[in-house]
């Protein structure tokens, strides 16, 4: 089928295609969001020196020109802040400041030449009237004034223009206004639907204010999505944002949940579910294709390290989840390139450890976060449920019991301080060791090592 696609003002070299499902990332030149769904790209980015020009779909087909009611006297016209001034001084950032916001953000703006009067994008294409608003059973409207308020369903403070329902005193914010009624996440089988607080929701108790996507506290006296079969609870900016969602056809999901048993999950479930397998000379199978939680995309064993029988000396690829370099046997997408050592793709979306009592969700927010065992910043990674202790992939991965080659008894992974000396250093590097952090230690020698001393700080690479 022949993929649509767009001349754009921002190349006039080549036209921008229309991706309907893009998992690339990277930043939307129009309003300089995370770039995820559907989205036009130049074809071409990478080769010759050509940018990759990503927009979202409605960033990538705004109108040139309008007439906007906040300035009713000359038209404007749509124009390029980052090319018309892309060394962003600060005398070229007052010129660019949005009426609207006060801000200058290096987003696609409306201009009026003559009066130097701008609107990002983003605050000028807010519709006269919210007709089509799932959220609410009236009509919303905008007050055209910039004011700070509390949004209704979010309960946030925001600071931009209200839409208010005239009959009810309802007021929302313009990103609220416009949340669907349902949403799938990759995250979880049935579609989640919006609920404007607990109130007439029965909530079990234990997973009430836990945001399912992100591990973080959900105030469920405002809005939420929420899956009443598995009590499923998630924040509106989670469930909502463009890498976590799932576009298929909602309608025909929500049919099917209810005749479809299968659909059924708990917290314990699989990691993955084997799509293929094959069987080896030893009687032995293994899945060669698996869908796992993770990733949209189903991903393919591979094992072309193995040539003619020879250790392999290349093929070294990074695992996206624990960020450590192997070159053994990996589940790779061959889609978007995301990839998976066998460890990080066995671990469930819940993971019980034994360093820890309580249960552990995996949160999927874009941002790095600290882990509580090794300090590192990295995402994804897992949080308690409980507590604030969090956890990633790279120590949640780690054996329970190991060898060191010059000593000569094994090792156990440790999580607490082996005693209250105040002095903890590393018997192989001799150097200081934060008594919070896990580490290796054999009981029989009192021999305490960092985790990295014992096993590398890539234990896969062969």
């Amino acid at each position: 089928m022949e993929q649509l696609q767009l001349l754009h003002f921002c190349d006039s070299k080549h036209p921008l295609v229309l991706f309907p499902d893009y998992r690339g990332g990277g930043t939307c030149c129009g309003c300089q969001k995370s770039v995820y769904g559907p989205t036009y790209c130049c074809p071409r980015s990478g080769r010759s020196g050509c940018p990759e020009y990503a927009h979202h779909k409605s960033c990538a087909e705004l109108p040139l020109g309008l007439h906007h009611p906040l300035h009713p006297i000359h038209p404007l016209i749509l124009f390029d802040e980052k090319t018309h001034y892309p060394e962003e001084e600060e005398e070229d950032k007052q010129k660019t400041k949005c009426q609207l916001c006060n801000e200058s953000r290096g987003q696609y703006t409306y201009r009026c030449y003559r009066c130097d009067f701008n609107l990002h994008a983003t605050c000028a294409s807010l519709p006269p009237t919210i007709q089509s608003s799932q959220v609410h059973h009236h009509p919303l409207t905008p007050l055209w004034k910039w004011m700070t308020y509390t949004c209704d369903l979010c309960g946030k403070e925001v600071k931009g223009i209200p839409n208010q329902c005239a009959l009810c005193s309802y007021c929302i914010h313009n990103t609220c206004a416009s949340l669907p009624r349902s949403v799938k996440v990759l995250h979880h089988k049935h579609p989640l639907h919006l609920v404007h607080s607990s109130l007439g929701v029965e909530l079990h108790q234990s997973a009430s204010q836990l945001c399912q996507i992100c591990a973080q506290k959900v105030n469920t006296n405002h809005g939420f999505y929420y899956c009443s079969k598995c009590n499923f609870v998630a924040h509106l900016d989670c469930a909502a944002d463009y890498r976590n969602r799932d576009y298929i056809n909602l309608l025909k999901l929500i049919d099917e949940e209810n005749e479809d048993s299968e659909l059924d999950q708990s917290v314990n479930s699989a990691a993955y579910m084997v799509k293929n397998s094959k069987v080896r000379v030893d009687g032995t199978e293994i899945a060669t294709q698996i869908q796992h939680f993770s990733h949209k995309h189903e991903l393919k064993l591979s094992d072309d390290e193995v040539l003619n029988n020879e250790k392999c000396n290349g093929y070294e690829i990074e695992c996206h989840a624990c960020n450590r370099d192997c070159n053994g046997f990996i589940y790779s997408c061959e889609t978007c390139y995301f990839e998976l050592d066998v460890p990080c793709s066995l671990i469930s979306h819940v993971l019980i450890h034994p360093g820890h009592e309580h249960p552990l969700l995996l949160s999927t927010i874009r941002v790095a976060q600290k882990c509580s065992c090794c300090d590192s910043k990295i995402y994804p990674i897992f949080r308690c449920t409980t507590c604030e202790l969090a956890l990633d992939f790279k120590c949640a991965t780690l054996p329970q019991t190991t060898r060191y080659n010059q000593h000569e008894h094994p090792f156990t992974l440790c999580y607490t301080a082996e005693d209250d000396s105040d002095e903890y250093y590393c018997d192989i590097c001799e150097e200081e060791r934060d008594p919070k952090h896990w580490f290796y230690y054999c009981e029989d020698c009192s021999y305490p090592a960092h985790t990295k001393c014992i096993i590398g700080q890539n234990p896969y690479l062969k």
